[in-house]
């Protein structure tokens, strides 16, 4: 498993239902890693292999993974098949997968276990809805989340948590910078096992606003979406 104090920072690329061979490759080869930080790429799963690469700080990630480890259950990927294949990073719970895919809590739990139990560290995404904020319920709906979503066998050297607001996802809003460092600390301060986790925020991170994000007392890091598919503006996020 990945050593996760070894780093100051983590940045995940989530590239979504984006990219092909030529993507791929053109991306690679533009691509700088800087070596005090972690960095994931999570491709679709057809090009996980093509990413393997001889950089120690750049890894490879799933966007998800299966509930089930074995069986008649087409289509679906097993924790362990993706550690047969040598990912160490899988995103679980990603709003899109809660939103399109009725993904529950309790399927993320399960996913994030079978993860854990492969050495595999889960990516475990929370955040509320514009709603919800609206009705001043994020503390409420991320309780919930952080309770129900995250399994008892998680714990900092295993496992990441990223905040990531559903209302600001792919729209062009973001929190404050105050708004941000008060629900990662709220996050932290759920129960004492998640003060030494490492936090990371998405949601619109972009080149003009990762910096401030990332310095942040709270903040570990940033799981990227958009701006992930543009490798030179990717460069200044991870740099």
């Amino acid at each position: 498993m990945v050593n996760l104090d070894k780093y100051s920072s983590i940045f995940i690329a989530n590239w979504k239902l984006n990219g092909n061979y030529s993507f791929l490759k053109d991306y690679y080869q533009k691509l700088n890693v800087n070596s005090n930080n972690c960095t994931i790429i999570c491709s679709p799963s057809i090009y996980l292999k093509s990413l393997k690469g001889n950089n120690e700080n750049l890894f490879c990630g799933a966007q998800d993974v299966s509930t089930y480890k074995e069986g008649a259950y087409t289509g679906e990927l097993s924790a362990s098949m993706l550690k047969d294949n040598n990912i160490d990073f899988c995103l679980v719970g990603h709003s899109e997968r809660r939103q399109y895919f009725a993904e529950t809590n309790d399927n993320v739990n399960i996913k994030s276990s079978n993860l854990i139990e492969e050495n595999i560290v889960p990516v475990i995404c929370i955040g509320e809805t514009l709603e919800q904020k609206e009705k001043n319920l994020t503390e409420e709906i991320l309780s919930i989340q952080i309770k129900d979503s995250i399994p008892k066998s998680a714990n900092h050297q295993n496992a990441l948590i990223a905040y990531e607001p559903v209302w600001a996802i792919g729209t062009g809003l973001t929190p404050t910078l105050d708004e941000i460092n008060q629900v990662h600390e709220l996050i932290k301060n759920f129960d004492t096992k998640f003060r030494s986790f490492k936090v990371l925020y998405g949601g619109s991170v972009k080149s003009s606003n990762s910096k401030e994000i990332t310095g942040l007392s709270h903040v570990d890091g940033c799981l990227i979406g958009g701006a992930s598919l543009k490798v030179d503006e990717f460069n200044t996020i991870i740099s």
